[in-house]
């Protein structure tokens, strides 16, 4: 047999692998929703500590500056953030239980968010949603921008955390900060329609929640 015929008669199985590998990868991305699929910044050895916290400082600066928040505090940044109208979708800013991260380019660190604060941005919906688990501030989109719902926040000891209207910002989310570590239960109600369900503020919580279905 010769080289053509050696060639023509070769085993082509190791394309299909590659086709899953590539449909695996996208399936990825759509669950993933909002949130980035890279690694939490901050997990180089200790040795590097110092230079590694200064280095994170240094990048979380310039981000913030080509946000046009320079100066403002982590809590600050994410209430700003979720509630603007114009945003800045090549810069990815994820809301974590600790932390807020973000990325511009190559370029990954956190800023931390205080001991005592969870941030949960909830997107009610009709028609249709997203899946979501860590809220991305700056590419994250609901369905019902600029509508008015009614919120009620308890928590599992019965005390009413949030009770009061709130308008949907113009990315179709509303957030709340809350108490860290906590159970609890949320109700959306708009024109007669009403959603419910369990939320934590949990290390292993969700940050957005987008299965508020209005019924």
């Amino acid at each position: 047999m010769n080289q053509h015929q050696l060639l023509a008669h070769r085993p082509v199985r190791t394309r299909r692998p590659l086709a899953w590998a590539a449909a695996g990868m996208a399936s990825l991305v759509l669950l993933a929703g909002c949130a980035s699929t890279g690694d939490d910044p901050g997990t180089g050895a200790p040795g590097g500590a110092p230079a590694a916290a200064a280095a994170a400082g240094s990048d979380a600066d310039a981000i913030l500056a080509k946000l046009g928040l320079s100066g403002r505090s982590a809590t600050d940044v994410i209430s700003t953030l979720d509630q603007a109208s114009d945003r800045k979708s090549d810069i990815f800013a994820s809301v974590r239980y600790d932390k807020l991260v973000l990325k511009d380019g190559g370029t990954e660190t956190a800023v931390p968010l205080p001991s005592d604060k969870f941030y949960l941005s909830v997107a009610p919906y009709v028609n249709q949603t997203h899946d979501c688990f860590y809220h991305s501030l700056t590419t994250c989109t609901g369905e019902l921008a600029g509508q008015s719902v009614d919120v009620k926040i308890v928590d599992s000891s019965g005390k009413t955390l949030v009770e009061s209207p709130q308008q949907i910002y113009a990315n179709g989310f509303v957030g709340f900060w809350l108490p860290r570590d906590i159970e609890g239960t949320i109700t959306v109600t708009q024109d007669g329609r009403t959603a419910t369900s369990p939320i934590s503020t949990g290390q292993d919580a969700a940050t957005c929640l987008s299965t508020l279905k209005l019924v």
